[in-house]
């Protein structure tokens, strides 16, 4: 299985279809609830249901997953039936599969019930139809690459006594998404010098963003969020409110952090843990959060996430 426990869950939905062609007598015996079995589309819902719950049963790759909602419906046609699966849930990955097995299900189901009085029975178009919540949904469309630092905050660092590997791991996911890393510094935990470096970053080099890494603890030099509130215009209290979130459901330790977000002009500064782990997944989680701030920032308006078509 693919290893998902660095994503932040987010509301993921799909939407699946499959078609049921057969003879036009046996359309009117669904209609007339004359099919000995019972009634086949009553049957297949509740197959289908069970089926986008057990998909990581039957699915070896597939991960488990609480579903919040599966929503099956039926069209009937003069020689068909078509299947539609909606399923929705709030987690890692998407429910793409668990959509596709139910509307699998739900014709494999009708053609079971209907194999008796009907041999010309056939399975169409399992297919996936639209999908909402992935990554892709919350790309952020930027006319020129943005322009960020990282400003790592350490003593040990400063001194040459410790190799850094968290900052370098925070540009390297930056670079990932195309963001143009500018700068990358090192400095110790003092305040006035961490503050002006901040200050420089957001009125001289005008970056669109700056993530620091370290000093967010509670040791007598941990200083970051001291030095980076005092140069904010304003705070964004979510962005470390996710940080924290996130981090706690890894490790309690998190919970210490004092680590703080906000803006300065047009420059949007995060701190981040100071270990390579805690950095990568922090800015990982925040990262959709962050381009979207930085959107909102150069102008961009908010939208909802939409359905894509597949």
């Amino acid at each position: 299985m693919i290893d998902v426990s660095s994503k932040s869950s987010t509301l993921r939905s799909a939407r699946a279809s499959a078609r049921l062609t057969m003879n036009a007598q046996t359309i009117l015996a669904i209609r007339e609830g004359r099919v000995p079995k019972g009634d086949p589309l009553m049957v297949a819902r509740v197959a289908a249901t069970q089926a986008a719950k057990n998909t990581q049963l039957i699915i070896p790759y597939c991960h488990s997953m609480p579903l919040d909602y599966v929503g099956i419906d039926f069209s009937i046609g003069e020689n068909s039936v078509e299947v539609q699966a909606e399923v929705r849930a709030v987690w890692k990955t998407g429910v793409e599969m668990e959509a596709m097995t139910a509307a699998s299900v739900a014709a494999l189901t009708l053609y079971d019930m209907l194999k008796m009085i009907d041999d010309d029975l056939v399975i169409h178009d399992v297919r996936l139809d639209s999908k909402t919540g992935g990554k892709s949904d919350f790309k952020e469309a930027f006319r020129t690459p943005l322009r960020a630092a990282v400003l790592i905050l350490s003593d040990t660092v400063a001194a040459g006594s410790k190799r850094d590997t968290a900052g370098e791991a925070v540009a390297s996911r930056l670079r990932d998404r195309g963001i143009d890393v500018t700068d990358i510094t090192v400095l110790p935990d003092d305040i006035t010098p961490i503050s002006e470096k901040l200050r420089m970053y957001a009125d001289e080099l005008k970056l669109d963003m700056v993530l620091t890494t370290g000093g967010t603890g509670l040791s007598a030099r941990d200083l970051t969020p001291e030095a980076t509130r005092q140069i904010l215009d304003r705070e964004i209290p979510g962005l470390a409110e996710m940080l924290r979130t996130y981090g706690t459901s890894r490790t309690p330790h998190a919970a210490v952090s004092r680590a703080i977000a906000g803006q300065r002009g047009k420059t949007i500064i995060v701190n981040l843990p100071g270990s390579e782990r805690g950095a990568v997944e922090s800015l990982t989680a925040i990262l959709p959060a962050l381009l979207h701030a930085c959107s909102m920032v150069l102008g961009g308006i908010h939208t909802e996430s939409v359905s894509r078509s597949i």
